[in-house]
């Protein structure tokens, strides 16, 4: 016997379109992952900004997900994306090594890489791009970087 939440959430699933997409966290994915998610949200008749900005939050949360999450190791970088109504969700996760300082990293110019090569701009970039970020991470356990738009008026 089901409970009531999950009847819910079945039915607020089947309320809306979803994709999901699991890729290598190889940087030459990156580029792949937007597009898929950009295709899938032209159902939306999105505008070409709207299309930009997803696509940059989307590059810069996978780029998170290869660079930091896993670095050198291999992994899987799980995205998900779905349409109820007129609001885009997309979800980027890895299981990677996670972010010790959550604060910390999501301030503007913070980068923990030692090279020299990354801006730290990653979440201040899916900030402004989209109208909804929430970001999890556990450290040993990952990271999950939710963010949500609202496409057209």
């Amino acid at each position: 016997m089901e409970t009531m939440d999950n009847e819910q959430g079945r039915k607020d699933r089947a309320d809306q379109d979803r994709m999901r997409l699991e890729i290598d966290s190889l940087s030459q994915n990156e580029e792949f992952a937007r597009v898929v998610v950009a295709v899938f949200m032209s159902r939306l008749d999105p505008t070409l900004e709207e299309i930009d900005d997803v696509k940059t939050a989307v590059s810069e949360a996978v780029t998170n997900a290869v660079i930091h999450g896993y670095g050198p190791e291999k992994g899987i970088v799980y995205i998900e994306a779905s349409i109820k109504g007129k609001e885009l969700t997309v979800i980027v996760r890895d299981e990677g090594v996670g972010i010790e300082d959550l604060k910390k990293a999501m301030e503007p110019m913070y980068t923990s890489d030692k090279s020299g090569e990354r801006s730290g701009m990653g979440f201040s970039f899916m900030e402004a791009f989209m109208d909804k970020l929430e970001v999890d991470s556990r450290p040993g356990e990952g990271t999950t970087v939710r963010m949500k738009k609202r496409i057209g008026g």
